[in-house]
C-alpha cells in the first residue's frame, strides 16, 4: 500500500480526497482507492458508502463512479468539469439568441453557466437574467448593466441551485423572452432527466418564457433518463455541438426537430457551422423545417407544441 507523506490524514480529508479524484477521472476501483490512499479496502468501502449518502458518487460492485446514469445525476463538480469545449460552442451560439433589453432565464446546468460567463463580457447589455443556479448568480452578480433575479427554494448543494415548490411559483410568477435549459439526455423526440424535482422546475421553466432553447452535448444524444421532462417539439430550437453523430441527427430529423450544429475547436472557443459531422451542408431551416427563432418581440401562440 502507497503511505506517502502526501496520503491526506483522517477520514474526513481522505474522502474530500478520493471525491476530488473521482470526480476528476470519472471512475475508480475500490483497490486503486485503497492503494493510492493506503487503507484497507474495508476502509474505503466505508468512506465511498458516506460519499454515496452525500450523492457525490454512485457506487458498482468494485468501484465507484461519479458519471450519471438513468437514474442518477451527476454532481455538479463532476458537471462543471466534463465537455467544456463543447459547452462553450453551444453557449457561444446562444448569445447570438440574445439581444440587448430582454429578459432571460438560465436554468442550473452547466451549460447555460457558459452563457452566463459569456455575459460576463458585457456587450449584451440592458438585459435581466433569470436563474436559480447559484454558480451563474454568483458569476453575474457584479456585473453593469444586467439586472439578476434569483429564483429562491429549497437549495440543493448536490445541484448547487435552488429547487422545490417556491421556486417553481417563483417561475410561475415571470414572463421572460427565452429560457436556455439543458437536460440529461435526449431519445426518440423526447427530453429527459433523471430526477423528478428537477424536471418539475425544468418545465415551469419552459412554460415562463415566449421561446425556449434546449442546449445539449452530443453525449445526451440517443441516451433516456428515468423521467420525460418535454417532447421536443416544445423547443424553438436544439443546439448542439459537432460530436453529434449522424444517426443521432437523423433522429432529430424524423421527428422534425429544428436544431443547428455548433462547431468547437482546439482553443475552447467556437463558430457555428449548418452541418452534420458527416460534413453534410445544411441551411438552419432544413433541421426539421422549423421558422427562425426571432430575439424579440410579443408572445406568439403556443398551440399545436406538445400540448402546451
Amino acid at each position: 500500500m502507497s503511505t506517502g507523506s502526501d496520503t491526506p490524514q483522517g477520514p474526513a480529508a481522505r474522502q474530500a480526497a478520493m471525491a476530488e479524484r473521482v470526480l476528476a477521472d470519472g471512475s475508480a476501483t475500490a483497490a486503486e482507492l485503497a492503494e493510492r490512499f493506503g487503507v484497507s479496502l474495508m476502509t474505503i468501502h466505508r468512506d465511498l458508502d458516506e460519499l454515496e449518502r452525500q450523492g457525490i458518487v454512485r457506487k458498482f460492485r468494485g468501484g465507484v463512479t461519479a458519471q450519471p446514469s438513468g437514474v442518477f445525476e451527476s454532481n455538479v463538480q463532476y458537471r462543471l468539469k466534463a465537455m467544456r469545449a463543447e459547452k462553450a460552442a453551444i453557449a457561444e451560439h446562444a448569445l447570438k439568441l440574445i439581444e440587448p433589453g430582454m429578459a432571460i432565464m438560465l436554468d442550473d446546468s452547466t451549460t447555460a453557466l457558459e452563457i452566463a460567463r459569456g455575459l460576463r463580457l458585457g456587450e449584451i447589455t440592458p438585459l435581466t437574467v433569470v436563474t436559480n443556479f447559484l454558480e451563474a448568480l454568483n458569476l453575474l452578480s457584479d456585473q453593469r448593466g444586467i439586472h439578476l433575479m434569483a429564483l429562491g427554494g429549497d437549495y440543493d448543494p448536490l445541484h448547487s441551485s435552488f429547487l422545490g415548490v417556491s421556486c417553481v411559483e417563483a417561475i410561475q410568477s415571470l414572463r421572460v423572452d427565452v429560457c436556455f435549459a439543458s437536460t440529461s439526455a435526449v431519445h426518440g423526440g423526447y427530453a429527459y432527466h433523471q430526477e423528478q424535482h428537477i424536471v418539475s422546475v425544468k418545465r415551469a421553466m419552459l412554460d415562463a418564457a415566449a421561446r425556449d432553447v434546449l442546449l445539449i452535448d452530443h453525449t445526451k444524444l440517443a441516451r433516456t433518463a428515468l423521467h420525460r421532462v418535454a417532447p421536443l417539439s416544445r423547443f424553438d430550437l436544439v443546439l448542439v455541438d459537432d460530436g453529434a453523430p449522424a444517426d443521432a441527427l437523423r433522429d432529430l430529423d424524423e421527428h422534425k426537430v429544428r436544431y443547428e450544429v455548433c462547431t468547437t475547436n482546439t482553443t475552447n472557443t467556437a463558430n457555428t457551422a449548418n452541418t452534420t459531422r458527416g460534413g453534410d451542408e445544411r441551411d438552419p431551416a432544413d433541421h426539421g423545417g422549423g421558422r427562425p427563432l426571432r430575439a424579440a418581440g410579443p408572445d406568439r401562440p403556443r398551440g399545436g407544441r406538445g400540448g402546451r
